[in-house]
């Protein structure tokens, strides 16, 4: 592997002697780095998310597995995309290394057991339909490269995270994301550019993937769970946008139908029907 780019040393020495000002400047500075880095890994991405939609519209799941940081941003991804795009709980799936536990408080050595991944991924019963991401910024954890090396070798497509060019992860993976944003403000602190860089890139991977299986239409959530007031609102507006009905009328059709799609094709089956 090439040098551990995300553990060199900052560019900015003595921060406890800048100023709020200067240290915020810097902050940012370096957050404009994320954008690029990101675009870079957008050839290969591209090739992911069909192979993804391929498989998913065959049944299969898609498994988050990262340490920390890395771990946290993967069980938010896959937390949210049932709500926003109504798919089951059970199609992404976000596992951190120590368990639910560790999202609140760090476990001790969890990232260091190479086992411990497949171990966390036995009780999904994982088949070859399946596609497993490990979400690791340095590309060194254990957890991360063990997990993608057993996937791999039972046939599951396998895809790397990474801020680390060439990285033991990347070289278990099929496919290797690696978004080199260098090194951070404190150095050593991935959860500042190197966590944006893996967040930009979970956004980017899963929306499309949600896109490709057909949970957008025109660029309307129109399967999102309406789990809150906020939701109902925005579904009753879209129904009430796309059909002319005024908003009472959108908004008891919603609540009836359950979901911005099923209200809309109800209405498109009434236009048909005469």
């Amino acid at each position: 592997m090439e040098d551990r780019i995300t553990e060199q040393d900052s560019p900015y020495d003595n921060l406890q002697q800048m100023s709020v000002h200067d240290i915020l400047t810097g902050i940012n500075r370096e957050d404009a780095r994320v954008h690029e880095a990101v675009r870079a890994t957008i050839p290969v991405m591209e090739q992911l998310v069909e192979r993804i939609a391929e498989r998913m519209r065959r049944g299969g799941r898609m498994f988050y597995i990262g340490a920390g940081t890395s771990g946290r941003l993967g069980v938010t991804d896959a937390s949210e995309l049932p709500p926003t795009y109504g798919v089951p709980f059970d199609r992404v799936i976000g596992l951190i290394a120590g368990g639910d536990g560790a999202l609140r408080r760090a476990v001790e050595h969890a990232e260091d057991d190479t086992e411990g991944a497949w171990r966390d991924m036995a009780p999904y019963r994982p088949t070859a339909d399946d596609t497993l991401i490990g979400i690791a910024a340095s590309g060194t954890t254990p957890y991360v490269i063990g997990g993608l090396r057993t996937a791999r070798r039972h046939g599951l497509l396998t895809a790397s995270v990474t801020c680390n060019p060439a990285s033991p992860a990347a070289a278990e993976a099929e496919y290797a994301l690696e978004a080199v944003v260098g090194p951070e403000f404190v150095t050593g602190s991935t959860r500042m550019k190197a966590g944006t860089a893996q967040k930009l890139m979970l956004n980017m991977l899963s929306t499309a993937v949600m896109i490709r299986l057909g949970r957008v239409e025109g660029n309307r959530m129109v399967n999102m769970q309406l789990t809150n007031d906020k939701l109902v609102a925005r579904g009753t507006r879209m129904v009430a946008e796309a059909s002319g009905l005024t908003e009472a009328e959108a908004r008891q059709l919603l609540l009836r139908r359950g979901s911005v799609k099923q209200a809309l094709e109800e209405i498109e089956k009434q236009r048909k029907d005469g």
